[in-house]
């Protein structure tokens, strides 16, 4: 126990006729309730540090020594888990929100080299599967067919696109120049059976009239 000794002052206030002198008191000894702190955190099913005592109830909480007894101060209010602890994440999000429009991205908040920071094998891979999703889709859908979906494959592959913009006004250029070189292909097949038309009918002509000459010729 500890022991503390009081020396008052030699003039006494008005009114006492006597004077105290040396005079010593003993301070209570803080009981040892660790036992009891986890018990309780075994009950509770927390942590030992999220337990509170009452410390009105002292001796009451050091009389228990079981689970049973335990669970009954819990019921009773005397043994407490205290609340989780909140870490507000507030600040966090408007520093995300601020960063994402461009704030807090200066030269003097950069730590490493551009390539550290952003890899260019990253944004090659994101760039890549951005442009083979679409061509799978528009190959699914029936836009592009096989052929051109290969074609575009390699093109894209060999760093021919720069975004997906670039890739879908390509397509569409090609799909118009197939189509006017389809058109142009008709055309020419109609002409060229046209002529060959024609041409067959000249024959039959030509050779009619060589049939009608060697039958006068006969008579």
């Amino acid at each position: 126990m500890a022991l503390f000794r009081v020396i008052r002052s030699s003039n006494p206030p008005i009114g006492l006729d006597f004077m105290l002198t040396d005079c010593f008191f003993f301070a209570p000894h803080r009981v040892n309730l660790r036992t009891q702190k986890r018990l309780a955190a075994s009950v509770v099913g927390c942590g030992k540090r999220k337990i509170w005592l009452d410390p009105n109830e002292m001796n009451e909480i050091s009389n228990a020594n079981s689970r049973q007894t335990i669970r009954k101060l819990v019921s009773d209010g005397l043994i407490i888990r205290k609340p989780v602890t909140m870490h507000s994440r507030s600040r966090a999000r408007e520093l995300a929100a601020a960063r994402r429009i461009g704030r807090h991205r200066g030269l003097g908040k950069r730590k490493g080299t551009k390539e550290a920071r952003m890899p260019s094998q990253i944004l090659w891979m994101r760039r890549m599967r951005i442009l083979r999703r679409l061509l799978v889709r528009y190959r699914a859908s029936g836009k592009i067919d096989k052929h051109l979906y290969h074609e575009l494959y390699h093109l894209s592959k060999g760093n021919t696109f720069k975004h997906k913009r670039s890739l879908i006004e390509h397509i569409q250029k090609a799909k118009a120049e197939r189509h006017r070189e389809r058109v142009l292909k008709e055309e020419m097949d109609a002409k060229r059976a046209k002529n060959k038309a024609l041409r067959e009918r000249r024959l039959e002509r030509k050779e009619a009239k060589q049939n009608a000459l060697i039958a006068e010729a006969q008579e």
